[in-house]
């Protein structure tokens, strides 16, 4: 009676980690796709098919993730406090899936080094040329990069260069305040672009993708070990509830 207890509590405190790592990749999923200055809003519009769009939409998958933990963190909590055995089983079942899904994609996000020169390097013609051709003139396109541009100290997708003959630049001949480190009341010239020293977005995007990438990775090896646990003490209580019944 006493390990059984035991056994319970363990449960819960192994499931309630599960529902509050999933709480935290839902609240981070939400957080990526409400913030319009988020980094990723620059590769919306984009129509590359190298994997671009999983990039696009990780929020969605982060939401979906986090929805999916915080479910089974629940229904865990509910077959350990029953000791139903097709509860338990169920549980084992679904956790094991989702942690086999969870250690390949960890595995792919630790990898993402190289992966993410790749994408960024393929896309970069047609970010450049949608720069070239819009910005100014594309009230959408001109609002995400500006609001970016300011709150990451960067200029273009590699440099100032990317707005030359842009309609914005053809119309004030100037640049955007931020290629200079202005504030967004006002523009640059080009003598002012040529010697500030503000590097592309590109460059922060990749950093961005990289350093959020392995801090995903390390969350989802954490609920790994939670589930793993989980799926333990939930056969161990499997077997008990079988000799019982």
């Amino acid at each position: 009676m006493c390990c059984s207890g035991f056994l319970k509590v363990m449960m819960f405190i192994f499931n309630g980690g599960i529902f509050l790592a999933g709480a935290g990749c839902l609240g981070m999923g939400i957080w990526l796709k409400v913030d319009s200055g988020s980094l990723l809003g620059l590769l919306e519009g984009i129509e590359n098919g190298d994997g671009l769009d999983q990039l696009v939409h990780v929020a969605y998958v982060l939401i979906g993730v986090g929805a999916a933990l915080v479910i089974i963190g629940f229904l865990g909590c509910c077959g350990a406090v029953k000791e139903s055995r097709c509860m338990l089983l169920t549980f084992f079942c679904i956790v094991l899936v989702i942690f086999i899904v969870e250690v390949a994609g960890a595995i792919v996000l630790f990898a993402f080094d190289g992966l993410a020169d790749k994408i960024l390097d393929n896309v970069e013609n047609e970010v450049r040329s949608k720069l070239q051709t819009e910005f100014g003139r594309d009230e959408s396109l001109t609002s995400v990069w500006g609001s970016t541009m300011e709150q990451f100290k960067c200029c273009g997708y590699r440099n100032y260069t990317d707005f030359t003959g842009s309609p914005f630049n053809v119309v004030s001949g100037e640049y955007p305040s931020p290629c200079c480190g202005r504030s967004s009341d006002s523009f640059c010239s080009l003598n002012e672009v040529e010697t500030s020293d503000i590097p592309g977005c590109f460059e922060k995007l990749k950093e961005f993708l990289e350093e959020n990438a392995l801090i995903v990775a390390g969350v989802a090896l954490g609920i790994a070990a939670l589930e793993i646990a989980a799926m333990v003490v939930s056969m161990i209580l499997y077997k008990k509830a079988g000799k019982r019944d």
